[in-house]
């Protein structure tokens, strides 16, 4: 299946690396006029300097205002907005017995409120834009309990309750919401944590790529994410809607 996004708008938080970075870059090779936002100026201005005609603008998505004027400069700029990926997210493995409300502040706020505000502001401009697609990164673990990640955890779970009922509201209005739900990813926030899981779960040097060898095969890939991202933005995919779609290799298929 060949998807062209030609004369679509898009926004993608949490852009200027990892996850994110790969889905604006596949969203723009399909033809998407894409608008790159992290938090860091810098970084959304060299990660979006590396993908063709991308617009930078920076943005915190546990501000209100900041995520308001993300998407009211969308439309003044690119003249419009069908496409919402709402990636950003931030972990900071630790046993929850150790966690303090700050820090379970810190990641709900990121992973959860930017994604609702993401949400809340994105959705009429792309009903006034004809319609189009949402699609929230959530993640595997919102579906069981892992150890050293409440916060994050609890946070993509409630990202996947929040995509099905923002599906049904918007349906009747053009806008699909649907949710990716990867497995552990190649990625600058897997590969940070790792020595953490590895010290806090009392594995060897290198236990932790065994396990998910033994899990998953291997760890997944950006791209492989941001294909399905692209998938379920495109028109042709237009009977999903409130799907929370895995893609892990096998994890949560089974118990060993």
């Amino acid at each position: 299946m060949n998807q062209n996004l030609t004369g679509k708008v898009a926004i993608v938080t949490g852009a200027a690396r990892g996850i994110g970075f790969a889905v604006a870059a596949k969203l723009a090779a399909a033809g998407a006029r894409v608008v790159v936002s992290d938090l860091d100026e810098a970084a959304t201005r060299a990660a979006a300097d590396e993908i063709p005609n991308a617009v930078p603008i920076a943005c915190d998505v546990r501000d209100e205002d900041q995520v308001k004027a993300l998407v009211e400069q969308t439309v003044e700029r690119c003249g419009g907005l069908h496409l919402m990926v709402p990636n950003a997210g931030v972990a900071k493995p630790m046993p929850l017995t150790s966690m303090s409300l700050a820090d379970w502040r810190y990641v709900t706020a990121v992973n959860l409120d930017g994604v609702f505000l993401s949400i809340r502001y994105a959705a009429p401009a792309i009903i006034a834009s004809g319609g189009g697609s949402i699609v929230t990164v959530a993640s595997v673990t919102a579906t069981a309990g892992s150890p050293l990640i409440a916060h994050y955890a609890a946070s993509k779970a409630a990202v996947v309750n929040l995509t099905k009922t923002a599906a049904v509201e918007l349906r009747d209005h053009g806008v699909r919401v649907n949710a990716v739900m990867p497995g552990f990813v190649e990625t600058p926030l897997v590969t940070g944590s790792v020595e953490t899981f590895e010290q806090q779960l009392g594995l060897p040097a290198g236990g932790f790529a065994a396990l998910i060898e033994q899990k998953q095969g291997r760890l997944g890939t950006t791209e492989e994410v941001a294909d399905l991202v692209l998938l379920l933005a495109d028109d042709s995919t237009s009977f999903f809607n409130g799907a929370g779609l895995a893609l892990d290799g096998g994890l949560t298929a089974s118990l060993f």
